[in-house]
Parts: C-alpha cells; sequence; structure tokens
C-alpha cells in the first residue's frame, strides 16, 4: 500500500503548500517526499513497456490529470543525488507534492530500506532524446474509431490534432493517454497529424496508417535538430527481408524415400509367392534326389506301366480261351 502525506503534511515539509497547475498541464516545481513501488510496465500512461532503464515515477492524482503530463520527465534530487524520470502512472492516493518513484529509481537518491525520503522536482524542459517522435494507433481502431498516441515526444503534449480535408480538428484525450477520433471517425487514413506540446512547440507527421498496436516511428522531433514536420515510417509488417530467403529444394515427383519405422513392413516382394502344401512335398522330394542321389520313378511312369501289365496279362488270358476253343 503507498504511503502519502496530506497536504497540511507537505506544508509543514517545504515551508508552504506546493502550487498546483489550474488546468493540471504542467506539474510546477515543488517538494515533498518520495516512496517507491516494482514499476513493470507502461503504466496508466499505457506506454507500449516500462523504460528500458526503469527509472520512471508515478504522479498524485491532480498532477496526473488526464494523462496530461504523461511521456514527461522529472528531476527528483534526494539525499544521496539527483535522478531523471520517465512519467508513466499516476498515484491515486498520493497527495500533491508525494512521488512513488520506481525501486531503480528510488535507489540512485535514497536507501530503498528507508522506504520514504524528503524530495525536490520539476518539470525538465526539451530534454534530450536519444530517438525521433514515434506513433501508436490503439487495438482495435478502425476507420469510424480510432484512438492513437504520441511516443518519445519529451514534454507533455497539450494538443493532438488530425487534418480532415484542408481543417484541423482537435481530438479528446483520454485517462489512458491516447487521443480519440469518433463520430465521426477518422477514415481510412494515410492520416496526418498536428501535434504540439504544453510550451507552444508543434509538428506536423504524415504517412501514418491504420497499423493498431504497431509503433510507427517517424522522422519528425518537437523540439532540438530535425525539429517540424515529418513522416512515418512504412508500417514494419511489410518490410521485405534485408538478405535472400535461404534455398528450399524445390518438391519433386518421384516417390517418397522409405521411411524406417518399428513395425513390421506390409509393402509386397518381388520374390516367388509363399509354396503351397503340394510344392512342398515336390520340393521335398526334390531335396531328397540331390541329398541321395537317387532318383524314383514319377507318378505318371508307375501308371504306364500298370497299364502295360493289365494289357499283357488280358492278352495272355484272352490266347488261352482262344487256344482252348481251336482245341
Amino acid at each position: 500500500m503507498r504511503a502519502g502525506l496530506g497536504a497540511a503534511a507537505v506544508a509543514a515539509l517545504v515551508g508552504s503548500a506546493p502550487v498546483v497547475p489550474a488546468d493540471g498541464s504542467e506539474v510546477v516545481p515543488g517538494a515533498g517526499m518520495a516512496t517507491h513501488y516494482d514499476s513493470v510496465d507502461g503504466g496508466n500512461c499505457s506506454l507500449p513497456a516500462a523504460p528500458a532503464d526503469h527509472l520512471d515515477v508515478a504522479l498524485s492524482e491532480v498532477e496526473y490529470g488526464t494523462a496530461d503530463a504523461c511521456g514527461g520527465y522529472l528531476d527528483v534530487t534526494g539525499p544521496n543525488g539527483s535522478v531523471r524520470v520517465l512519467i508513466t502512472n499516476r498515484c491515486p492516493e498520493c497527495q500533491v507534492g508525494h512521488l512513488d518513484l520506481s525501486k531503480t529509481a528510488f535507489a540512485r537518491i535514497g536507501r530503498l530500506q528507508d522506504g520514504q525520503i524528503d524530495v525536490t522536482y520539476s518539470l525538465v524542459r526539451n530534454p534530450p532524446l536519444d530517438r525521433s517522435l514515434a506513433l501508436r494507433v490503439k487495438t482495435g481502431s478502425s476507420r469510424w474509431w480510432m484512438q492513437i498516441q504520441p511516443l518519445d515526444h519529451g514534454n507533455p503534449i497539450a494538443s493532438f490534432e488530425l487534418q480532415t480535408g484542408g481543417s484541423w480538428r482537435s481530438l479528446v484525450h483520454t485517462q489512458d493517454n491516447f487521443w480519440m477520433a469518433e463520430n465521426p471517425g477518422p477514415g481510412d487514413g494515410p492520416y496526418t497529424v498536428r501535434i504540439t506540446d504544453i510550451y507552444g512547440q508543434s509538428t506536423t507527421v504524415d504517412g501514418i496508417t491504420m497499423t493498431p498496436d504497431q509503433v510507427q516511428r517517424t522522422t519528425a522531433r518537437l523540439y532540438g535538430a530535425g525539429a517540424g514536420s515529418g513522416s512515418a515510417a512504412p508500417a514494419p509488417t511489410t518490410a521485405p527481408p534485408t538478405t535472400a530467403p535461404p534455398t528450399t529444394a524445390a518438391p519433386t515427383t518421384t516417390a517418397a524415400p522409405t521411411t524406417s519405422t518399428t513395425s513390421t513392413s506390409t509393402s509386397s516382394s518381388t520374390t516367388a509367392p509363399p509354396t503351397t502344401t503340394a510344392d512342398g512335398d515336390r520340393a521335398l522330394a526334390a531335396a531328397d534326389t540331390v541329398a541321395t542321389g537317387r532318383s524314383g520313378p514319377g507318378t505318371a511312369t508307375v501308371v504306364v506301366l500298370l497299364a502295360t501289365v493289365v494289357a499283357i496279362v488280358t492278352a495272355a488270358v484272352l490266347l488261352r480261351r482262344r487256344g482252348g476253343e481251336s482245341v
């Protein structure tokens, strides 16, 4: 549970209560105290992820406003030094002047075991950035309804406009840090937008596509070198490969190679079919002939011999009868 100081406690700490901006568009310099929490994502500002260095902060409900401070930076000074943090979250139970720092940021300026330290802080104007402005369309957006979010802009954003025909249409900032176009929707795109920060610096970006949840990096910046208009890079999902794809063997019309399995093969054989019982007998007889060197008369020979014997006997009987009759 995050702990916070009441307004009276903060006033006693710094001599007077911190000044609160009337429109919530800017976090004014102040003093108060800091606690710490586990920062693991983009927070209420709905950023794609926590910053790579995990140096971020949650603001009080009043200073957070309607996500007005999201994407800005604070310089925070504590007992052991100073740290620059990205505004990514809100702390509903925090009073004005109470910062809830990521553990990494807190450890830069105090001891984690203390849990709570006195701090001073101020919003950073035009913080140096190593990347140009990017834009992200929210999941579920379409030609009839769209929410879009600027990233890596450095200063808090005051207005976000969509070009419609020859005029500019102001979009509505939502609590989760997107800018919404509905009734009517944005149309099919590609889109051109104009972004202005709280210091009046603006940039125009064209070529934005309806590719939800894709970070579209642009060539634009709000300040410094390259400030002014720019264009969004092509959607990364259609980028061609930078190297030739690996060669894949073309399919052939020849039979697939036999794959060895643990089951018994059922493929047909080109050898003679298994022998029958009669064939087996002949095979055994042939084997016996080879083994003993003997061969016997076949069935046909025996039949011929028997027929011959019968014929001889019959002829002898007839001759004998005829001989008797002639006598």
